[in-house]
């Protein structure tokens, strides 16, 4: 494993530019020429040498067309069983943040962290933890039950504390599940509320759930 390590670093080491955390060394993004792209992964040429990336879904749209430049904040994974070590990259930093919470989570592996992040926005995971909502990420995420979810949200639970559910982003698409009026009064009874007081903020309120929401806690603060 040591090896395998080392070699990597080396291969790594001068085109990827790298920061210190506590005296680890990682690598923060790879940067070249887009030579490749799957659904899967994407090839960047930094150098002459091809590094492939697994990617979410998202951040492999969000990158230009071949032959273009195109830039991968980057996780190494590194597989003890396998000695093997493999890249992941993103679009953005936020993505990867949040992918990088969700491979800290026992029992959740990167595959499912990907699968996660191509069906469900950063901003919307922040959503699901914030309100307790683990039937929406096993829904749009493969391989993820209902258990591994429930597990992802407990874990995350407190890294979301005093998360201002009016300043999480909405979402354009939306199941017809996540848009009943019963979520809403749900989320908000997550959040402290009680039923009676969540139905009566709500009253006369439509549109999304964030919105749904949002509108919901507005009403609660001016009463």
């Amino acid at each position: 494993m040591k090896k395998v390590l080392k070699l990597c670093l080396i291969i790594l080491y001068s085109y990827a530019k790298i920061k210190k955390y506590g005296g680890v060394t990682v690598f923060y993004y790879i940067s070249g020429k887009l030579v490749h792209k799957t659904d899967a992964f994407a090839v960047i040429d930094a150098g002459g040498v091809g590094y492939k990336l697994y990617s979410t879904r998202v951040s492999l749209e969000n990158l230009g067309d071949i032959g273009e430049s195109a830039r991968l904040y980057t996780y190494m994974n590194l597989k003890t069983a396998s000695d093997l070590c493999v890249l992941y990259g993103f679009s953005t930093m936020e993505e990867l943040n949040i992918f990088e919470m969700i491979v800290g989570v026992s029992g959740i592996g990167a595959k499912t962290a990907v699968n996660l992040l191509s069906n469900v926005s950063p901003s919307k995971f922040a959503l699901c933890v914030v309100t307790n909502d683990a039937k929406y990420l096993s829904a749009h995420t493969p391989g993820l039950g209902p258990k591994g979810a429930q597990r992802i949200i407990l874990e995350l639970k407190d890294k979301f504390k005093g998360v201002d559910l009016q300043e999480i982003p909405g979402e354009e698409i939306f199941s017809p599940e996540a848009q009943e009026p019963d979520e809403a009064v749900s989320a908000l009874v997550v959040l402290g509320y009680s039923a009676q007081e969540a139905k009566a903020a709500l009253k006369g309120v439509s549109g999304s759930l964030e919105e749904m929401i949002k509108a919901g806690l507005k009403n609660l603060m001016k009463g």
